[in-house]
């Protein structure tokens, strides 16, 4: 499941639609048992503390993977007042809202990762990792992964698409966007997904002229596609249409460029740029379903954190309610 699944959370009568998504998940899975009751209950912590502190939020459910391990990951967002003092808020007996304020300490416990991001005033993001078993320990991990991909609201199926491929000396990415919605939608990015696997030996460039010939008999799709080589530290990368793409560290930003056109039917020129990639820095890549008005500076310390919180906040406050969702977002590890 590389779509996330987003329940609305605004009443404490969805508490329980959220838990039921996510046990549906846990199950679906493979989760035993006891693996599946925290996964219940967790989700239902986070659940009740939208409600109780925030006035409501979002859900956003996502299987995620790691070498032989198959997870859950939660990310529970809110546009509440958020919080003075994270760490103080973490503490069991803590309380703005006249409740017992085991909450956050309880989800904390039972996360096999546990993340979280808050301003005043501008609300909280809250991450957490269950795995079904622990996963195995890389030796050398270079890039972590987040991502937020969510069908326009009222459709089953996005139009968006995502996939990423590498190993310990390379990372590939690819963000796609089917034109319109729905199942042709979803038809012409799948299409581009299967060339980005097929020709993931090929340069961003080559993979581009691929999905193109490929793409002739669907409604098309713009995408792009960004080869991160840690050895060479450069990104290359290769764009048709308006998926936005940005590298960031600590003192350099970049957009990256792109060309006008759609892949499979109208394309004036392709052609691929190389751009520097630093050991913590950040790839930020999403379609038009979010607003290109961020900026991370806005954000102190959100940079900082797990890729996964970060896309979770690019979502939160820039969404476009009208339209398919993908946002990713690569960070490297400084390994």
């Amino acid at each position: 499941m590389k779509e996330s699944t987003a329940i609305a959370v605004t009443e404490q009568s969805q508490t329980g639609e959220a838990r039921r998504a996510s046990l549906s998940l846990a199950n679906r899975l493979g989760f035993k048992e006891t693996e599946r009751g925290k996964v219940g209950i967790l989700v239902t912590e986070v659940a009740n503390n939208l409600v109780q502190h925030a006035g409501g939020g979002v859900i956003v459910l996502r299987a995620i993977a790691q070498h032989d391990s198959i997870g859950i990951e939660v990310l529970g967002l809110d546009q509440g007042s958020g919080m003075m003092d994270v760490e103080e808020c973490l503490q069991d007996g803590f309380s703005t809202a006249g409740t017992s304020g085991n909450g956050l300490g309880a989800i904390r416990r039972l996360s096999d990762f546990f993340e979280i991001y808050s301003l005043p005033k501008k609300g909280t993001a809250l991450l957490a990792h269950l795995w079904a078993k622990s996963p195995m320990r890389s030796s050398k991990k270079s890039i972590e992964i987040g991502v937020v991909g969510l069908p326009k609201p009222g459709e089953e199926i996005s139009g968006d698409a995502w996939a990423w491929e590498g190993d310990d000396h390379r990372s590939l990415f690819l963000v796609t966007d089917g034109l319109g919605h729905g199942p042709a939608a979803a038809s012409a990015s799948s299409a581009a997904i299967r060339v980005f696997h097929d020709h993931q030996h090929q340069s961003p460039e080559r993979i581009v002229e691929a999905a193109h010939a490929a793409l002739k008999s669907t409604r098309g799709a713009v995408l792009a596609i960004a080869e991160i080589n840690f050895e060479q530290q450069t990104v290359r990368f290769a764009g048709i249409g308006n998926i936005a793409a940005s590298i960031s560290s600590a003192t350099e930003h970049h957009n990256l460029m792109s060309y006008n056109g759609t892949v499979g039917h109208e394309v004036r020129k392709i052609h691929e740029f190389t751009y520097p990639w630093y050991s913590n820095g950040l790839l930020i890549m999403h379609s038009d379903g979010i607003s290109t008005q961020w900026k991370l500076d806005r954000y102190p310390g959100l940079s900082q954190k797990h890729p996964s919180l970060i896309a979770g906040v690019l979502y939160r406050d820039f969404h476009r309610e009208r339209d398919d969702v993908t946002v990713l977002v690569a960070k490297g590890t400084g390994a």
